[in-house]
């Protein structure tokens, strides 16, 4: 399915699995929260944190309908019953009741350029939550605007995660439709 182009077994496991549990350094899990995964593609990192994190749901973000079966036949074979998958794009599900400002946390990992994975992230995690981003700190401190805009407030670097704390609810109209967080993104 091409899911990662690492072929290396010892190189796979550190940056898919090792690099996932960095997670639970970055942020303090108290273990039962409700997490969403964006951008999930082979399950990086939401499945090694349901793992590690029975108690947590977990809801895997997949537009990609050969990724999300993928999704939904790991998690059965692994008997992750509190991991879900949805197969839609984060900008539908941010607009979504059933989503939008539900979850406690947020992670992704480089799913998009920080403004993108900024909007396709804070508008599901609740006020007092946290976005948890394992991607590059300068990206990040350069899209500060943008996380803001949304409800954000940067709160450093840890472990080498992005943490950002949701501190006010976001606006309406993010995420905006899907497509255009990518083509305009958020200055």
């Amino acid at each position: 399915m091409n899911l990662t182009a690492i072929t290396d077994p010892a190189q796979a496991w550190e940056r898919l699995v090792v690099e996932s549990l960095r997670l639970l350094d970055a942020h303090a899990f108290a273990g039962g929260e409700a997490i969403v995964d964006i951008g999930s593609g082979a399950g990086i990192p939401g499945i090694p944190l349901a793992i590690a994190l029975p108690a947590a749901t977990v809801v895997l973000v997949e537009a990609d309908q050969k990724k999300a079966a993928f999704l939904r036949d790991a998690a059965s074979e692994l008997g992750l019953e509190r991991v879900a998958v949805e197969a839609r794009r984060a900008e539908d599900l941010g607009r979504d009741a059933a989503h939008r400002e539900r979850y406690d946390v947020a992670v992704t990992r480089a799913a998009a350029p920080a403004p993108v994975a900024a909007e396709y992230s804070l508008p599901l995690v609740r006020v007092g939550g946290w976005l948890l981003a394992q991607a590059r700190p300068a990206d990040w401190a350069a899209a500060r605007g943008a996380v803001e805009a949304l409800g954000g407030r940067p709160r450093g670097v840890r472990e080498g995660v992005v943490v950002v704390e949701k501190t006010r609810p976001t606006p309406a109209p993010y995420p905006r439709r899907a497509g255009l967080p990518a083509k305009r993104p958020l200055r």
